[in-house]
């Protein structure tokens, strides 16, 4: 069977965020899944399968970290939706089933892949007992997705505080039930983004995602708040970035992205 390596949201090989993508028939065994995702080896990879015609969604889909199955997963649907379109397998609108229900994909003029997820709910929370330690940074808010996404996102006082952190990721694992998200506003309002994230997951084997699609369904509504607008773009990652540009729409958030196939071919498995 054909196997992709996909760097989500990127036009460039070697940036954005790596996803492994399997096209099937139908899901194997879960230990199957989840001993391919470990041998691939990178922060999700997504197992898809197409349904039978007239129900409420075209594809079936599922991701797993090396050590876990996880809800929601925002570059490896998109590189999911772009080796769908871009090997003709699908034309048009997509719509996956997945564990946090249906999500839609549309294929843009420019090249791009619009995905639309569910608007993660943000709730203000106090700054954990050892959160600025393990950042190793001053926290300026914590709001908790936790009936959602299961991250924290923390405002940090700036942009070069963000790209500064080196975490201690044994420390961040209790603190949350999927991931840290640290944000800032951008530093230069012209730059070309409006926010700066990263995103850290120990607790599900990931200590940095470079590019979280799915974070991006809560620095949107948190970030629209503040700017007072409901189209922005965020800039994500350390030593690998990508930008998502994001559209708040109520209960649902646009993500848009570029992606790029950059390593294809056969699991003997």
């Amino acid at each position: 069977m054909r196997i992709r390596i996909v760097d989500a949201f990127t036009d460039q090989p070697f940036s954005g965020n790596p996803a492994g993508v399997l096209l099937l028939d139908s899901f194997p065994d879960d230990a199957w899944l989840q001993r391919v995702a470990a041998e691939v080896n990178l922060s999700e990879t997504a197992f898809a399968h197409p349904l039978p015609a007239g129900g409420e969604a075209d594809w079936a889909l599922r991701w797993f970290t090396p050590t876990t199955e996880v809800d929601m997963c925002g570059h490896a649907t998109l590189a999911t939706a772009h080796v769908l379109h871009s090997t003709g397998t699908a034309s048009g609108p997509v719509r996956f089933a997945a564990r946090c229900g249906v999500l839609g994909a549309t294929a843009e003029a420019d090249g791009t892949i619009t995905m639309d997820f569910p608007t993660s709910s943000l709730t203000p929370a106090p700054v954990p007992d050892g959160l600025e330690k393990a950042l190793g940074a001053e926290v300026v808010a914590v709001h908790d997705t936790a009936d959602h996404i299961g991250d924290l996102v923390v405002e940090l006082r700036d942009e070069p505080t963000v790209r500064a952190l080196a975490p201690d990721h044994a420390a961040l694992k209790a603190l949350s039930t999927r991931g840290i998200i640290a944000t800032a506003a951008a530093q230069n309002p012209d730059g070309g983004y409006d926010f700066v994230s990263r995103g850290f997951f120990p607790a599900v084997g990931i200590d940095e995602d470079p590019v979280t699609g799915s974070a991006h369904t809560a620095l949107a509504p948190y970030w629209s708040a503040r700017f007072g607008r409901d189209d922005l773009v965020g800039l994500q990652g350390g030593a690998r970035t990508g930008i998502v540009r994001t559209r708040l729409r109520g209960d649902r958030t646009l993500l848009n992205g570029h992606a790029v196939t950059v390593i294809e071919g056969d699991l003997h498995a």
